[in-house]
Parts: C-alpha cells; sequence; structure tokens
C-alpha cells in the first residue's frame, strides 16, 4: 500500500527539529532527496529582499532546557519534545525565579496534555512551551536554571525543488511547506504525500504531457521568496497549482479555492470532489490560512487552491504535539493520495472534443452497443452518448464531466475509446 510507504516517511521526518532555515531545515529536505534523489536544494541568502520582506538570519539550536536548582532535575528538555521549545528562541543561560520564568512558559489550558507550537521568528524572543500539566508541577518558590543554545547567523532559507518536463511547457505545481517540527497532519503528511506524488510522475517520464514542479518550502517567507524570484515564468506557465497540507487524517476532504474560486484548479477538485467524493466541506477564499495567500495574491495571481483532510485550524489538536503520528493514519493518507493522482490523470486528459459527425452515431456497427435491444439503455452507452452530447468544440473534458455528472477522470476511458473509432477528435 502507497499510504503505509507515505506514513513510513512521515515517521522518517518526524524526529527532525525543522524551522524556516537553519540545519534541521536541510536534514528534512536531504531525507526528501534520498527519497527522490533528482530533487534541488536551493535557498535565498539571509538579508536579500523579496517584495516587502526581507530573509531572516538562519537559527541553529543544540540544546534546551529548564532545571529546577532545588532538586536538580530537569524539568523541561527540548530533547523529549521538538516543540518544547520556541521555534527560532534567542539564547539565554540564566537563574531566573519562577515568576521570571512564567513570562516565558507557553501553555494550553483546555488541552492540559498537549504541548503547544510558538514562533517567533521576525522578534527576538525566547521561550518554553509545555503542557499544562507540567506548568502545574512547577514548584512556585523554586528557581530555575534557563539554558538555550541556540545561535542566529547569516545563512540561507532553504528549499526543495523538483521540475519534471513534459510533453508541453504547461505546468502544474504542487506546494508543501517544511517547518513545522514533528507535527502529523499539519507538517509530515503533506511533504510525505508530495514526494510519491513526485514519484509517481517521475515514473512516467517521458510519457507526461503536462511539466510538473514540486516545491518544497518553508512557509510564508518560503513561498514569498520563490515567487519573487520566479513570477514572470510562473505567471506564463502554470496552468494549475494546489498546496497539499493536512492530507493524513482521517477525516472529510476540505476545499479551499483560488481568490475568485474560477481557475482551472477550482474546476478539477471541485469536479472530482463533487461527483468523486460528495461528502465533503467547502470553504470560501476568507477561510485561507496556508501559502495559497501568498499564491492568490494581487499581483501574483496564480491559480491555486488547496485540498485538505480536517483543514488547519480547524481541529483541537492543531499547532500541538496531540497532531503526532497517531493523528495521522496509512489508510488517509493513501485515499488523499489517490485524489490527487485522479487530479493529475484528469489535467493530462483534459481535451476541448468536438464529435465527428451530425446526430448520434451508430454504435452497432462499431461493436460499442449490442446490436438486439431490449429498449433498456445500460450505463456505460448512456454515458458514451452523453459525453457525445457535449462534445461541441467549447467543453473539455471536465466540462463535460460537469454537464453529465460525473467525476472528470471516469471519462478518461470513454473519450479514448470514441477517439479510437473517429467519433470525437480533440480541438487543439
Amino acid at each position: 500500500m502507497v499510504g503505509e510507504e507515505i506514513y513510513e516517511l512521515a515517521k522518517e521526518l518526524s524526529p527532525i527539529l525543522t524551522s524556516i532555515s537553519g540545519p534541521g531545515l536541510r536534514k528534512f529536505l536531504e531525507t526528501i532527496k534520498s527519497h527522490i534523489p533528482q530533487l534541488e536544494i536551493g535557498g535565498f541568502p539571509s538579508g536579500s529582499k523579496c517584495f516587502d520582506w526581507t530573509v531572516p538570519l538562519e537559527w541553529k539550536i543544540d540544546e534546551a532546557y529548564i532545571q529546577e536548582l532545588e532538586t536538580g532535575n530537569i524539568v523541561v528538555d527540548l530533547r523529549n519534545h521538538n516543540l518544547h521549545v520556541v521555534n527560532y528562541s534567542i539564547a539565554i543561560d540564566q537563574v531566573l525565579t519562577f515568576e521570571e520564568l512564567e513570562k516565558h512558559l507557553h501553555y494550553r489550558e483546555d488541552l492540559p496534555n498537549a504541548i503547544p507550537y510558538i514562533t517567533s521568528y521576525y522578534n527576538p524572543y525566547w521561550g518554553f512551551c509545555i503542557s499544562y500539566e507540567q506548568y502545574k508541577r512547577l514548584n512556585r518558590n523554586s528557581k530555575y536554571r534557563v539554558v538555550i543554545k541556540s545561535e542566529h547567523y547569516p545563512g540561507y532559507v532553504n528549499y526543495g525543488e523538483l521540475y519534471v518536463p513534459g510533453k508541453e511547457d504547461k505546468e502544474v505545481v504542487f506546494s508543501t511547506y517544511v517547518c513545522h517540527p514533528s507535527m502529523g497532519n499539519n507538517e509530515l503528511s503533506g511533504p510525505s504525500l508530495t514526494t510519491f506524488l513526485a514519484k509517481r510522475v517521475l515514473d512516467k517520464r517521458g510519457e507526461n504531457r503536462l511539466s510538473y514542479r514540486f516545491l518544497f518550502l518553508p512557509e510564508t517567507i518560503g513561498s514569498i521568496c520563490y515567487i519573487s524570484k520566479n513570477l514572470e515564468r510562473l505567471k506564463s506557465k502554470v496552468i494549475a497549482g494546489f498546496v497539499i497540507t493536512c492530507v493524513g487524517d482521517p477525516g472529510k476532504f476540505s476545499y479551499i479555492p483560488s481568490r475568485y474560486g474560477n481557475t482551472l484548479a477550482d474546476k478539477v477538485a471541485l469536479n472530482l470532489l463533487d461527483y468523486g467524493i460528495v461528502d465533503y466541506r467547502r470553504y470560501t477564499y476568507l477561510d485561507r490560512g496556508s501559502d495559497e495567500r501568498q499564491y492568490c495574491s494581487p499581483g501574483v495571481d496564480l491559480p491555486f487552491c488547496s485540498i485538505t483532510r480536517t483543514k488547519y485550524g480547524e481541529y483541537k489538536e492543531y499547532h500541538t504535539s496531540l497532531d503526532d503520528l497517531n493523528f495521522i493514519t496509512a489508510n488517509a493518507l493513501e485515499e488523499s493520495y489517490n485524489f490527487y493522482s485522479k487530479i493529475i490523470d484528469t489535467l493530462e486528459n483534459n481535451f476541448v472534443y468536438v464529435a465527428s459527425q451530425p446526430c448520434e452515431p451508430q454504435l452497432g456497427k462499431r461493436g460499442l452497443y449490442h446490436n438486439v435491444s431490449d429498449g433498456n439503455v445500460s450505463d456505460f452507452y448512456k454515458t458514451m452518448l452523453d459525453f457525445l452530447s457535449y462534445a461541441d468544440g467549447r467543453n473539455d473534458l471536465i466540462d463535460i464531466a460537469n454537464h453529465i455528472r460525473k467525476p472528470a477522470y471516469r471519462l478518461i476511458g470513454v473519450a479514448n475509446l470514441l477517439k479510437e473509432h473517429s467519433l470525437i477528435r480533440r480541438v487543439e
């Protein structure tokens, strides 16, 4: 099962303390590269301008802990969980009272056993993230040694990119982010599934009609920098794009549209959801929260949408340690992989068709219909006639599928059969 392979990759990536930069991010990308060696790892140098943003200093962390002086006990230790330190924390080595320490502790009273995920990329700050149960056990009368061994220095915000050229230079882009450490759905599911989609496309090199680009970026700063350096090419080549995140939990599929919901990406996603999944959650662009914010922004206007399982921010485990490998399943990952695979297959075969002759053709003489009729019309025969009814040179495969209320990928075989018998032709 491909779902089990995707899950195993998520397990392999889980221990890595990644961020928007630094050795953890590079290790994360190198691990993905070990599965798709064609992946190229690039970087945006610290201090460089990307639209309204400046690439930050690189961050490296070696150790972080809180020690109770009275007992000598380590009460919080980064080695126990990657979320225990505020991501991008500055260095500190001080003895503090509980009152002084408390100002830098983050926890969730509503989820007493969860460690929250907190970041401070662009504001110098240090802090620790703990469960509320840990917080309650701290001795208010004790002093604590607080140690964070971290560095900020000129370096790079790294990213991974794989381009698979097709017979046409029209591009389909799959973008995922790689900066949230150890969270199963919100982080690991996206790059793990995208890796296996890339392997699927690579396996068909030389056969693909369209070209494909796979991007593994730190969220927000990575996509902004990538767009700023590649905007002209993206606007001229990309016909559809998808942000892949939160695709591993067993909840319903969810759809987050482009800004106006009228792109090819939206069209293919909605067709497969409306006629293939049926029971899904549909959001508006006002509910956005991932890198579709950048790809669909004014002045960029790329045709991007996102299909998730339970949408980010819509489940209580989101951005906490409870979003772990137990929150995602191999079966859900496989379902999501199959959905995105159907998107690829549909786009590969999304041509405009026109019927080759007026009126209904005689299918029987072509062996497409039984010669003795009892008045009952088989579903496949009706599907062929319905397809021909809308093959008027104005509708592509997805349009026809919408008209006859079927998922477009199920019409690929019908279209190929009709074309084989010269009953339709493709319109360039």
